[in-house]
């Protein structure tokens, strides 16, 4: 049985230490096996660590590892190959965009920083299936945070042998349910089941395909002829025709994902709070999520998304119950203000984004939306890997679509997106000292009162300045035959191979 599986994208990595796309994150999970994983429905459960225990203050863990994990080549997984995995991550040589995630960990952004040495990060072996961690500090969320691809183990012979040829399906060892077969860009990633697996008896897959089509019409077409099991993604404007066609294979579900708008706030005018206000408030989400996007997205008018237990009610806006007219007004004269429209400047903007119909289509109605306040509107479509290319190298724009997808449910995974010295993920540039003051205090904070206090504080600050322009959050919108098995939705949108069968013909 192979799960043939309809991806919007090919991974731009298969280094744990070097994704940052879901994709990425898709593919490694099923690769690797970290300390936990999750199960079908996205719950934190034991993965190479069978057990572990929590100091009483919260800040030493130590992991008791299953003595049957085994690589791919037979060698067994150790406590030291998480340790040299952590060492390698936090190296500011390897260059890891996504290493402060796990600044929870103890020194490490000290030493992802250059200013200590690696062999002091809060991870040590003590013994071959021990592994002890230790914080910077208490983190509710750390265990959340170990289902991560960045907290992946490392097999370190094949890594130092071939250095960052240690990913290519000749060389490549891994703990996880499959190891890599093939892989050839703008075509497939072939997966095989992996013998050597802990759990491999209870795998049912014999392999996976996943197939890059970005073109979620084509995607679409392709489900529907039974070549591919699942697809990531529908086509907003044939969202009625597949849920009169195709029912119960249409799976819709809740999900931990924001859809925005990125300001480059390097350039001018976009570095002045006036300007994006006023782009912000000119928005009609509702009018995206109804007729856009037809019923799979919500309109959003926070950054940290509805669902988050430990966060409570979603923030919004000041501006949210103004009607719209009212704030097409507010925002024509806070651009005067700013020198554009009557009797000043014309403003122009560039929207950058990854191809597909949705988001042409989004970008197109905002177009129009900001044509009621006298702007000029371009529209610059390139295909998924140049699009975010592009972002992680930084170059200058006007504003680009992205998006986030939880790693793990806490609003922090959200917030760090603009504090000023996350330069690999704060696609704005954005940086406010208050802001950095107020997410440093909630990093600190052992109250989970007044911690959510200042994350929501932090919210307010970020939605005044608008360096991200929210618009959406995600339902995920699942093509699944009636075929597979296992499948479950979840607001993480964690789909796992391991659980999943085919139903024969």
């Amino acid at each position: 049985m192979i799960w043939r599986r309809g991806a919007l994208a090919d991974p731009g990595s298969l280094d744990p230490h070097k994704g940052t796309k879901v994709i990425e994150s898709d593919v490694l999970d099923e690769l690797f096996e970290g300390l936990v994983t999750r199960d079908a429905r996205g719950a934190i459960v034991p993965g190479v660590a069978r057990s572990w225990t929590e100091s009483a203050d919260g800040a030493i863990y130590t992991f008791h590892l299953r003595e049957d994990a085994r690589w791919s080549n037979g060698d067994k997984v150790v406590a030291e190959d998480f340790v040299y995995a952590f060492r390698r991550l936090m190296a500011p040589a390897t260059g890891a965009p996504y290493a402060n995630i796990l600044y929870t960990l103890k020194n490490a952004e000290k030493i992802n920083k250059g200013r200590l040495p690696v062999e002091s990060l809060g991870a040590r072996a003590l013994g071959e299936a021990t592994l002890e961690i230790t914080l910077e500090r208490p983190a509710r969320y750390f265990i959340d945070q170990l289902a991560h691809m960045t907290a992946l183990p490392l097999h370190r012979a094949s890594v130092e042998a071939y250095g960052a040829d240690f990913v290519r399906p000749a060389h490549i060892v891994t703990n996880g349910p499959f190891r890599l077969k093939a892989f050839t860009p703008n075509d497939q990633l072939v997966l095989a089941k992996n013998p050597y697996f802990h759990d491999a008896a209870q795998v049912a897959l014999d392999g996976e395909i996943f197939i890059p089509i970005e073109d979620r019409a084509a995607g679409l077409r392709r489900f529907m002829a039974g070549e591919i099991y699942s697809y990531d993604d529908v086509p907003a404007e044939q969202l009625a025709f597949v849920r009169a066609h195709l029912g119960a294979q249409l799976r819709i579900a809740p999900s931990l994902a924001s859809y925005f708008y990125v300001f480059d706030t390097r350039r001018e005018p976009f570095n002045d709070r006036r300007v994006r206000q006023a782009l912000s408030m000119a928005v009609d989400r509702e009018f995206l999520a109804e007729k856009i996007w037809r019923g799979a997205m919500e309109p959003a008018y926070g950054f940290v998304p509805p669902g988050i237990s430990s966060y409570g009610p979603p923030c919004a806006v000041a501006w949210k119950s103004t009607s719209l007219f009212d704030r097409e007004d507010e925002a024509k004269r806070l651009l005067r203000e700013a020198g554009f429209g009557e009797g000043g400047r014309k403003l122009e903007v560039e929207i950058r984004f990854n191809n597909s119909e949705n988001h042409r289509a989004t970008a197109v109605a905002i177009a129009d939306m900001w044509k009621t306040l006298g702007v000029e509107t371009r529209l610059l479509g390139t295909d998924a890997a140049s699009h975010y290319a592009f972002m992680r190298e930084k170059g200058a724009f006007d504003v680009a679509r992205s998006g986030w997808f939880a790693d793990y449910p806490d609003a922090q995974n959200f917030l760090f997106l603009a504090e000023s010295d996350n330069k690999s993920l704060n696609s704005s540039n954005f940086s406010n000292a208050a802001y950095d003051a107020l997410m440093r205090e909630a990093t600190t904070e052992p109250s989970p009162e007044r911690r959510r206090r200042f994350l929501r504080e932090a919210e307010a600050l970020l939605l005044d300045e608008q360096p991200y322009l929210v618009l959406l959050t995600y339902k995920s919108a699942y093509l699944v035959s009636t075929k597979l098995r296992g499948w479950e939705p979840n607001a993480l949108a964690a789909h796992y191979g391991r659980y999943v069968s085919i139903a024969p013909d």
